[in-house]
């Protein structure tokens, strides 16, 4: 009743904004390839094209480790015959979105892979994707069976594949200076928030100072990073595609270190992305706390969750929810959680939890289902 209430709420807030800026229309976005070159603004388009992302953050050295989870056998593990899905010749393949540094999630996700072929008895192996488009659609051929995916991932896989989402993850909830409800700092929660960034001597003080200058969005199919910014800025009669130089950074972190390094002017992540532990960004840039500032939120946002294809076995997906529910309540399971994106927990959910965000961006001239070919 709690997250109903609150997506309500959300809905209103957001159609009310929508009123304001009459026919703002979401522009279809390619999903993006990954690039090795060095950043470049894009010029604005109808539609903003796939940019190269600034200097990307720095990746977990391959002797970094975590702490070893207690994983030990479950009561009745479903059991599979040789060569069928989740046997040691045909593992179950866990894939998760590129949010974050990518050598960080390809630790945390083998670990978790590990770990739950142990509590299961089951095969698994893990892949990152190249884009969050990627780990959609390798859900959409079989290719991967569970996903870790965003929020609007989540949304893109349900209408085009009928992904069924099985779990949403619990995160304290995270502030900033500009937050209305620091009342549920450090609360789990599964909701948050995006904030839109600048530098302390840019100049930037409201959305309508970000006409002319380049912006960093994190990625098409990201919720904070892209489509709830986008629907922002209409609504505060801002062209996101010819009003600014659109640059599609790859990451949250690659956002906030692009506008820190002067790639962009401004951009827009999660709430707070400068803080956050998994992102560690103040262990390479001690000062982005200073230079790089906060000039506006976004409302709520469901968070992102587990989910499984719609063909997968109803015991192997048992078993796996009821891993990854084992497993974050373990010490070093829950240490490998919070590596991985921040995660302190999960809720079983049923296949609506998403119905009310999706049913707001559809309000907003936002088809999930026309944003991946």
């Amino acid at each position: 009743m709690k997250k109903n209430i609150l997506f309500v709420l959300l809905s209103v807030i957001v159609l009310s904004s929508l009123v304001l800026s009459s026919c703002a229309q979401a522009t279809t976005a390619p999903t993006m390839a990954p690039a090795t070159q060095a950043p470049t603004a894009v010029p604005p388009t109808a539609v903003p094209p796939t940019a190269v992302p600034p200097t990307v953050a720095p990746t977990t050295a391959p002797t970094a480790t975590l702490p070893t989870p207690s994983c030990p056998l479950m009561a009745n593990p479903p059991t599979v015959k040789a060569g069928a899905l989740g046997s040691p010749d045909n593992p179950l393949v866990i894939t998760f979105v590129p949010s974050g540094d990518s050598g960080t999630i390809a630790l945390a996700g083998n670990a978790i892979a590990d770990c739950l072929a142990s509590i299961t008895g089951l095969s698994f192996k893990m892949e990152v994707g190249t884009s969050f488009g990627a780990s959609i659609e390798a859900m959409g051929g079989n290719k991967a069976q569970i996903g870790f995916l965003n929020t609007f991932s989540v949304l893109l896989a349900e209408q085009k594949y009928g992904v069924i989402p099985v779990l949403a993850t619990l995160r304290k909830y995270a502030t900033n200076s500009l937050s209305p409800d620091t009342n549920l700092k450090g609360q789990l929660e599964p909701f948050y928030r995006g904030e839109f960034l600048t530098t302390a001597t840019s100049g930037i003080k409201t959305l309508a100072d970000i006409k002319g200058h380049t912006f960093c969005f994190v990625d098409p199919n990201s919720t904070s990073g892209y489509i709830v910014p986008r629907i922002i800025m209409k609504a505060a009669g801002i062209d996101p595609d010819t009003d600014v130089t659109p640059v599609i950074a790859g990451s949250h972190p690659n956002v906030a270190i692009g506008v820190y390094k002067g790639q962009c002017d401004a951009g827009v992540a999660y709430i707070d992305i400068l803080t956050d532990s998994s992102a560690n960004l103040a262990a390479t840039y001690p000062d982005i706390t200073t230079k790089v500032v906060v000039f506006q939120d976004t409302d709520p946002i469901p968070n992102d969750g587990v989910q499984v294809v719609k063909t997968l076995d109803p015991a192997i997906r048992n078993a796996v929810v009821n891993g990854l529910l084992a497993m974050e309540k373990d010490p070093g399971g829950a240490a490998i959680m919070m590596r991985l994106y921040t995660i302190a927990g999960f809720e079983k959910i049923d296949a609506t939890f998403y119905n009310s965000f999706a049913a707001i961006l559809k309000a907003a001239g936002v088809d999930p289902a026309t944003l991946v070919k």
